[in-house]
């Protein structure tokens, strides 16, 4: 289940150094087998609990890029939104992502050059506002004028 704020697109002219948006999804079984099917990245840690009961997390965990999928989501569906276009990332993995967790994925605009139309975007997953995962990512937002 997705809590979403509004979707669509948020304009570079129209965009404010701390405005931020969120998702926050449930993160399933269903979800971690998918994932695994579409990147290939079968790993048992994800989808194999005795396997991963022995391993440093004691028990399955989602892929990281999962997780990270969520802020490409904010970014692509709320801000800046329909007709971005990402130019890079960074993330650092804090803590692992379970079966069943809600995660909260928020993108904060800390940074933007209007006329190169680049926009650095703060990003943070959290569980029960635990952060699980932090970066940073630059995009080139829409812009009302035509180029």
């Amino acid at each position: 289940m997705l809590d979403n704020q509004i979707r669509g697109t948020i304009f570079i002219e129209d965009l404010e150094i701390g405005m931020s948006r969120y998702v926050q999804k449930a993160i399933t079984d269903n979800d971690i087998e998918l994932f695994a099917d579409i990147s290939t990245d079968r790993n048992p840690v994800h989808l194999d609990e005795e396997y991963a009961q022995e391993s440093i997390f004691q028990g399955r965990i989602a892929h990281g890029m999962l997780t990270a999928g969520l802020i490409s989501a904010v970014i692509g569906e709320q801000l800046p939104g329909h007709g971005t276009i990402y130019l890079g990332q960074s993330l650092k993995f804090l803590a692992p992502v379970r079966p069943n967790d809600m995660v909260r994925a928020e993108v904060t605009v800390a940074k933007i050059d209007y006329p190169k139309r680049r926009v650095t975007l703060d990003c943070e997953c959290t569980i029960a506002d635990k952060p699980v995962l932090r970066g940073q990512a630059t995009v080139l937002a829409p812009s009302k004028k035509l180029d």
